[in-house]
């Protein structure tokens, strides 16, 4: 079996890496030409403002009493300059929205592997193509466009990352910063003459990045009185800037002023999926070379917002944010950068029609140069028979292109030669596209036929070893020989073929795994033989009414990835089991209290997403709760005249109970201290600190009998969940442990009703003595569904209070009694264990029903290997990489969870046996028992 475990883990792990080779290589290429427009730019210098994590609403918007909320602004996109909305991508981040902004390119998916923190590729940016960058703001975006510049030319100054506090008092101060130091800038530049020539040459950006706006967001919901006072601040100080560079530069009318944002946010103050008000960022240009404000009757966007915010009259022009890169190197007359996907915003250069041309000719050179390369890359590594190139953008086809816009550009047929770049710019990115998922179906396809051999396998080694369905066969040399050998010749020519073809070593990784799963399987033909034989002497209609029943209960965990509600249904159906399987007669209050405790679960997958609006009073209401059930369990401990039960042992849960209440104690006090703008109480967050580190201890010092020992685990994970909780979610693990309560006694009864054990005393039932091996029983068909309810419990724990598969979930409040400066590890590593409190305890009670029913972990681990690997093979085709950027991202992670669900589950496996069968000693007075 060890070889079996590590064989799983290994082929596992190559699944699960498969889906970042397949939909998620990083799709830069490198060697191309730098493009540059050929004739001068119409500014000398560049401003760019990023405000990040601003609304377009929330700037365009008009106050309550019909004042704009950012008069400056206002009055310049009334007066100076175009207007429009810039459309971000998924994730809403605020990396990829600068890098975005900055280099031309969305979210290099790849990046998952570096946390988000910076992008895994070298990459070129406008202000790597600047003659000189200046830029002010936070440490977390400034220094990777510093990085990545050849020579240094690209200066940064930033604060210190302590300072981004979402406790603070007023997160406004982090933009008052960078204002400040822009004007010190610019006054020490007089006195020193090296810089004053430097500010003065051609090809400048200035860069002002302003995080304010985004931490006040987080702390306090875009919606209220901080984040919009924020946007009056940032408003003034762009005004001053602005006010002091032209008189800077005598107002010689040579500097382009941009102000956009990142990304957006949403009413409860996260970014990162796809929703309007994360998408929707705001775009005001303004300076030289800029369209000045144009008049219009009527203009139509699906979206209301024009009549809400009183623009009707002016042209709106929207953009993708990707398209502002390209808009700041015309301005400046730098070369686009080199993988840069943006199209240029045409409408908002106020040029002659001759250099709006030119402009889009370079543009669609620079997009066809990448689409060059990586045609060659992948021409390089196919056998010249096997390659299909893209039609539509053949050789000839972009000679005819390109010869046809340089004549129209003759001809002074400007509209025409524009439309013709669109058209080419179209096609160089279908077929960039194209070349990237050039080997997607051939990879998926060796993937899904692994996937399928190793499921059987699984099945093979269960019926074999668990079951008494198949007689024990001696194995054919002669036949094992010749199927050994045909395998190894498989495999031969398999490696030959990709080596021809100098393809990466992960493809051999993928296309020759097949080959020993499948000789696994094939070598056990005997057993498949003898179960076909067996099946068939059983009734038909019986097996297939079985498999029918396994495959809808797998589909309904598929679907309660995509809907929590489906969660519902299935919990509804658990609720009707006593009823359909005869179980009520035998045990009316058992089976009572399971259906009750099933609906009351069922209620929560119905709920909203947790984190959306803190509730403190339900936490407060679940500590108490918890202490009132933990009063009338004590008392019935007291009173049951157990003679194992020690005084010692109830000290323990009397201090559980303490640490319960101190925990409901700090989260209303903490979260009060915030509301008053005092920042975290520095006791609260020694008391979290110190019940997080305790509370395991505690646990392990509680006596080991079922009941005893369940009760102690659920309060000491109470205490920690407690402190993570901001709403309705923390009631949910009192519910989950009713119905795991409840579990462990309704398993009993089947197994009676079954005959397939006599009734072992629950109450004095002992983990420590229970893993005895000789009392193992073979499986029988009714553990397929014990192992079923298992791993619905744990999708369960997963989805009942919200969907983590998307980022936007994450609520910052749940860790604010342990910290408040923004720590992003820290961060997802407490939320991390909020989500793995209830599979915790989902896995301690499965655990005490394996060993109450006598099973053997292994046999029922294999049934729920079976059973996720079913799933994953799902997910792996529901895998996405179109289609807005949420559902890309819920589909991987949705891959992702159900690969690990099965590596997670053999460690909570482990971290169940831990929690229930050791217990730590304490020096104790010796007791004498007759």
């Amino acid at each position: 079996i060890p070889v079996f475990i590590l064989a799983g883990i290994l082929v596992h792990c190559v699944f699960l890496v498969s889906i970042f080779d397949i939909y998620f290589s990083s799709p830069l290429v490198h060697g191309m030409t730098p493009q540059q427009t050929p004739l001068p730019p119409p500014a000398k210098r560049l401003v760019l403002f990023v405000a990040d994590g601003l609304r377009a609403d929330s700037l365009y918007e008009l106050d309550s009493n019909g004042t704009p909320r950012a008069p400056y602004l206002r009055s310049i996109l009334e007066n100076n300059g175009s207007w429009g909305i810039s459309h971000t991508r998924v994730p809403t981040e605020s990396r990829p929205g600068h890098v975005a902004l900055i280099a031309g390119f969305y979210e290099d998916v790849s990046a998952v592997a570096k946390g988000w923190k910076e992008n895994p590729v070298e990459f070129d940016s406008v202000f790597n193509e600047s003659k000189y960058t200046w830029s002010w703001g936070s440490p977390d975006i400034l220094p990777m466009f510093a990085k990545g510049a050849t020579g240094d030319h690209v200066y940064t100054f930033c604060y210190a990352a302590e300072s981004e506090d979402f406790g603070a008092e007023d997160a406004a101060k982090l933009d008052t910063w960078v204002f400040d130091h822009v004007k010190s800038f610019f006054n020490s530049s007089r006195s020193n003459q090296t810089l004053f020539s430097a500010l003065n040459e051609e090809k400048v950006v200035l860069f002002l990045h302003l995080l304010g706006i985004d931490t006040n967001g987080h702390a306090h919901r875009p919606n209220s009185r901080e984040y919009q006072e924020n946007i009056k601040q940032v408003d003034e100080g762009v005004k001053e800037i602005a006010s002091l560079i032209d008189d800077f530069y005598g107002n010689d009318g040579k500097t382009a002023f941009i102000l956009t944002s990142d990304h957006g946010m949403t009413d409860w103050g996260s970014h990162g999926a796809g929703h309007p008000s994360e998408t929707l960022t705001p775009l005001i240009v303004w300076g030289a070379g800029i369209n000045y404000p144009q008049e219009v009757t009527s203009q139509f966007f699906e979206d209301n917002f024009l009549k809400e915010w009183k623009l009707e009259n002016l042209k709106r022009i929207d953009v993708n944010q990707a398209d502002i890169a390209p808009l700041m190197a015309s301005l400046i007359g730098v070369p686009f950068p080199l993988n840069s996907v943006g199209t240029l915003p045409l409408e908002y250069l106020n040029s002659s029609a001759h250099f709006k041309a030119e402009s889009m000719f370079t543009n669609a050179v620079q997009i066809l140069e990448q689409f060059k390369v990586k045609m060659s890359q992948k021409k390089k590594t196919t056998l010249s028979f096997l390659f299909t190139p893209f039609k539509p953008l053949s050789d000839s086809e972009q000679i005819n292109l390109l010869k046809k816009i340089r004549l129209y550009i003759q001809q002074q047929k400007y509209d025409e030669a524009v439309a013709l770049c669109k058209t080419l710019i179209n096609l160089a990115l279908e077929g960039l596209s194209y070349y990237h998922t050039y080997d997607r179906l051939f990879l998926g396809l060796s993937i899904a036929v692994s996937f399928v051999g190793w499921t059987t396998y699984v099945i093979l080694v269960i019926i074999k070893a668990h079951t008494n369905l198949t007689k024990t066969v001696p194995t054919n040399e002669k036949k094992s020989t010749v199927l050994f050998y045909g395998f190894v010749s498989a495999g031969v020519i398999i490696a030959f073929f990709l080596f021809i073809q100098t393809c990466p070593w992960t493809y051999y990784v993928y296309c020759l795994l097949p080959v020993p799963v499948w000789y696994a399987v094939l070598r056990e033909i005997p057993v498949i033989q003898d179960l076909a034989t067996s099946v068939l002497s059983l009734h038909m209609g019986q097996s297939i009414g079985f498999l029918l029943v396994c495959l809808l209960g797998i589909e309904i965990l598929v679907f309660s990835f995509f809907y929590r509600s489906a969660l519902t249904v299935g919990l509804l159906v658990f609720a009707g089991w006593p009823a359909i399987t005869q179980l009520w007669i035998q045990a009316k209050a058992r089976a009572l209290i399971w259906t009750l405790l099933c609906v009351l679960l069922a209620i929560f997958p119905l709920m909203p997403v947790v984190g959306r609006e803190p509730n403190i009073p339900l936490v407060t209401a679940a500590g108490l709760l918890t202490l009132l059930i933990s009063f009338f369990s004590l008392a019935s401990l007291c009173k049951s005249e157990n003679k194992y039960r020690d005084n010692e042992d109830l000290k323990v849960y009397f201090y559980q109970m303490f640490s319960v209440a101190l925990s409901t104690y700090v989260v209303s006090s903490t979260h009060n201290s915030l509301k008053n703008k005092q920042g975290l109480p520095v006791m609260n967050q020694i008391i979290s600190w110190m019940t997080l580190v305790s509370s395991p201890v505690l646990l392990l010092l509680s006596p080991t009998f079922l009941f005893q020992r369940l009760f102690s685990i659920l309060l000491s994970l109470m205490s920690t969940y407690l402190l993570l909780s901001t709403g309705y979610e923390a009631l949910f693990p009192l519910a989950l442990f009713g119905l795991m309560f409840a579990w462990i006694n309704m398993e009993q009864e089947a197994l009676q009703h079954y005959g397939l054990s006599l009734k072992p005393k629950l109450a004095v039932f002992n983990f420590t003595y229970a893993v005895d091996i000789t009392q193992f029983r073979q499986l029988h068909l009714d553990d397929v569904r014990r192992s079923f309810f298992f791993v619905f419990f744990i999708v369960t724990a997963f989805f009942g209070t919200g969907n983590i598969a998307s980022i936007n979930s994450f609520d910052p409040a749940s860790v604010y009694c342990f910290l408040t400066v923004f720590s992003p590890f820290m961060m997802g590593g407490l939320l991390l264990l909020k989500v793995a409190i209830p599979f915790v305890l989902v896995s301690c009670a499965f655990e005490a029903v394996q060993v109450t029913t006598q099973l053997s972990s292994k046999s029922l681990f294999l049934i729920v290997l079976v059973i996720s690997d079913i799933m994953a093979l799902h997910f792996f085709f529901l895998v996405k990489d179109y289609g807005s950027w949420l559902d890309i991202g819920t589909s991987i992670s949705h891959y992702v969870l159900v690969m690990s669900l099965t590596i997670f589950m053999m460690v909570m496996n482990g971290l169940a046996q831990l929690l229930t069968t050791e217990r730590l000693g304490l020096p104790r007075r010796t007791k004498h028992h007759s």
